[in-house]
């Protein structure tokens, strides 16, 4: 345990005491930090971290600790609206709304068939949400159109999971980062979107000056400030620095051969694929020094332990899943994987994202079943007590894909619960051009950009006012009591999901309700046994018991009755083909393989080791757009802004976009502080002011992705490419071309957000996360 001892962060507003608090986590971020909830006079007025919760230890972040005020902003919904014959969203009752919408639904099935209603969902809800999503979904409507906000943040961790282990789940934990040696930061500014785990990280190392910390990123982050080595690489290069990289690990003779021979297959033709990648055609494609690849290469080929992270900059770029399967690659040929301190930690952005992948609400079958495997179907059928021949089989289809099926009039409704895809998708503008050609329903609690596009809007409970679990980013499931009633005339996703499944009147082959249970409990009691045997199994979890321990990581059950801190310690990977969530896909092309070419490859329980070939971005600067474009998040918002736009403290500290631009750039472009720039890209423009500083390299600008008001010009989803990774389907939204241009206003010489001219600018002593000018 990287802390010494428990430090108890709390925000509460309130007169007088509180009258009690509740027991719950954290629903920011991925990281998954116990906290209470406060209540008074039956509203939430404030939150307090859980001294007693290991990841943690009661410390929370700077979202966190402001994520209740959401919950009492005057701009709630408090109704159902309908878009009326004026075009106006006007209220309506629950029964008009639910009507209305199981109309649309049973048109849309009678008229253009199965496969013609998509459900596209969020990374911030509960698994008995996204459960029961995968049930209707797929045993109801029958539907193989399912996704989520996952697509965007974390597809790339659940396909590069099963290119090389066969299954979902990532094989380390949070305890690993406290006993490595070497911690990998790769596309990962976890300082920002991470805050209490780069605070655990960071008071070990300045205990016990480890763990050694790489750190991997184009921008000088503050991440990047504290780590020992920076590797600040051109725009969509990952797969050529990991080549190098690896290719220098095998030249120096890093490897583990045992390990190699016995437990993995593949690696004549990964080691063939990387021949050329010398470290002076490395340091020539990646613009990192050939010196500081070396150092690099040397340290994690001698290193004794290594935890590599991953996130947003990895998973949304050119060659993603490409990428990560270089790290698992790096792991399995150190054999450093399935031990204390060691294995690949790819990350999630969202707090239950990896509860929708685990659930099934988004491409793959509940409990990683594979649905091109007709066993698994049949075993879903079995447990669901359908007709397996109702069962939608075959590969899934992403976001952007889905899209392409509203353009091409394939679908009759689109159901998007608890996310803002017209602030979040990119190249935004063809997204709304789409969706205002279906019908649309949008389940939030507020109304959002994305309520231009919507038909019907539902409104819906937020953290603290409902009960369920959520998987965090290390396979952790902790549980969220209900503090609060929502407002009145506020229901839960659950609740909305089972009225729509009870107006359907979906039954199973006996002639019951397909759905029987009716709490969060009683659905997770349900889907305890769907996980039964998988490499998932929940079976030795109750509630109370997620109370008692803090959370318990997946699996659990009669051999690990507390849960499991890290998979394949016995090395044995789930790749036999009846076992495997995936047959996996072509490494170059995408493209699914079948079960006999599966077979073929004879993992039969070893790791797959893939080559790893470079293919640049699609979108190139040139001359009329002559600059890269890259996006990220900022240490006080989350997301698109609907919850922490409305803290009142995380709204001042960054309420507008902003460009950061390389100093010597903006000399050139006569561009001073605080400047407004209309930058252009192919898709769209957007006019936001300038900070020039040394965070980026020339030639590269960054854009905060949170603003997106249709009025404001600030979206950097106005920019962005919507081209996608070809294996995981996630949009690579790191990289666009574009250009910048003076526009003659100032709105004076301050800087604007969350960071300093410089990363290197103010810290906080409390949360170790940046602090803007003038603030305390």
């Amino acid at each position: 345990m990287a802390w010494e001892g428990e430090r108890v962060d709390s925000n509460v507003y309130t007169q007088g005491d509180v009258d009690r608090w509740v027991y719950s986590t954290c629903n920011i971020c991925s990281v998954g930090c116990g906290c209470y909830v406060a209540v008074k006079d039956g509203r939430i007025v404030g939150v307090k971290g859980n001294a007693k919760h290991p990841t943690n230890r009661g410390r929370l972040g700077p979202k966190g600790e402001n994520q209740w005020y959401a919950n009492g902003s005057p701009d709630r919904l408090r109704t159902p609206l309908i878009r009326r014959g004026d075009g106006e969203l006007r209220p309506a009752s629950w029964e008009e709304a639910m009507a209305l919408v199981v109309a649309h639904a049973k048109r849309s099935l009678d008229e253009r068939g199965r496969n013609s209603v998509a459900i596209y969902s969020t990374g911030q809800a509960f698994l008995e949400d996204y459960y029961t999503i995968a049930k209707i979904g797929r045993a109801g409507l029958q539907t193989h159109l399912l996704d989520a906000n996952t697509r965007l943040c974390t597809a790339t961790t659940e396909f590069c999971l099963l290119q090389s282990f066969g299954a979902d789940g990532t094989p380390a934990s949070f305890d690993d980062v406290d006993e490595t040696d070497t911690l990998m930061l790769f596309g990962h500014n976890l300082a920002e979107t991470g805050t209490v785990l780069f605070e655990r990280v960071m008071a070990r190392k300045r205990r016990t000056g480890k763990p050694y910390l790489i750190v991997v990123d184009p921008r000088r982050t503050v991440t990047a400030e504290a780590a020992d080595l920076h590797l600040q690489l051109y725009p969509g290069t990952n797969v050529p620095l990991l080549n190098g990289i690896v290719r220098h690990v095998l030249e120096i003779g890093a490897t583990d051969e045992r390990f190699i021979q016995e437990h993995t297959v593949g690696y004549e033709k990964m080691a063939a694929a990387l021949e050329t990648w010398t470290l002076e055609r490395t340091a020539q494609v990646t613009g990192v020094p050939g010196d500081v690849i070396r150092e690099a290469a040397e340290r994690l080929g001698r290193t004794s332990s290594l935890v590599t992270t991953t996130l947003q900059g990895t998973y949304q770029s050119a060659d993603a899943t490409t990428a990560c399967v270089a790290i698992n690659n790096l792991h399995l040929v150190r054999g450093l994987i399935g031990k204390p301190g060691c294995g690949p930690l790819h990350m999630a952005g969202q707090p239950s994202s990896s509860a929708n992948r685990t659930a099934g609400g988004v491409g793959t079958y509940p409990a990683q079943r594979n649905s091109n495997n007709p066993k698994h179907l049949q075993e879903m059928a079995r447990l669901w007590k359908v007709d397996e021949h109702a069962l939608p089989a075959g590969p899934e289809k992403g976001i952007e894909e889905i899209l392409a099926m509203i353009e091409d009039g394939k679908i009759g409704l689109f159901w998007n619960i608890g996310t803002n895809p017209m602030v979040s998708l990119p190249n935004r503008g063809r997204a709304r051009k789409a969706l205002e050609s279906t019908f649309v329903v949008v389940q939030d609690p507020f109304l959002t950009e994305t309520s231009v596009v919507a038909d019907v809007v539902l409104p819906a409970a937020l953290w603290g006012e409902k009960e369920g679990t959520m998987e965090n980013a290390d396979r952790t499931i902790n549980l969220l009591r209900k503090a609060v009633e929502p407002p009145e005339g506020v229901r839960s996703d659950l609740e909305i999901l089972l009225d729509f499944a009870a107006r359907m009147d979906f039954r199973d082959r006996e002639g019951n309700p397909l759905i029987a249970y009716r709490t969060p409990e009683e659905c997770f009691e349900e889907w305890k046994e769907i996980s039964r045997g998988r490499p998932c199994d929940m079976t030795g979890i109750t509630y109370a018991k997620l109370e008692e321990h803090n959370g318990l990581r997946w699996p659990v059950n009669d051999r690990a009755p507390l849960g499991t801190p890290r998979l394949y310690a016995d090395h044995v990977f789930p790749t036999s083909p009846g076992v495997a969530q995936s047959y996996t896909k072509d490494q170059l092309t995408g493209r699914a393989l079948t079960q006999e070419e599966f077979e073929a490859i004879g993992a039969g329980g070893r790791a797959i080791l893939h080559p790893t070939c470079y293919l640049p971005p699609v979108e190139q600067p040139d001359d009329r757009y002559p600059m890269w474009l890259t996006t990220g998040r900022l240490v006080w918002h989350w997301h698109t802004r609907t919850k922490t736009a409305r803290s009142p403290h995380l709204q001042v500290a960054a309420p507008h976009a902003y460009v950061e631009i390389h100093e010597d750039d903006a000399a050139a472009l006569g561009i001073q502080p605080g400047d407004v720039v209309r930058i252009t890209s192919p898709r769209g423009w957007i006019e936001v002011p300038a900070r020039p500083g040394r965070t980026v390299q020339k030639g590269l600008v960054f854009v905060p992705f949170h603003y997106g008001s249709w009025e404001g010009h600030e979206s950097a989803n106005d920019l962005t490419a919507d081209f996608t990774d070809p294996l995981s389907k996630q949009p690579t939204f790191k990289q666009s071309a574009c250009r910048i241009e003076k526009t003659g206003r100032s709105i004076g010489k301050g800087p604007i957000g969350s960071l300093p001219p410089d990363a290197a600018g103010a810290v906080s002593s409390e949360h170790n996360v940046p602090l803007p000018p003038d603030m305390p």
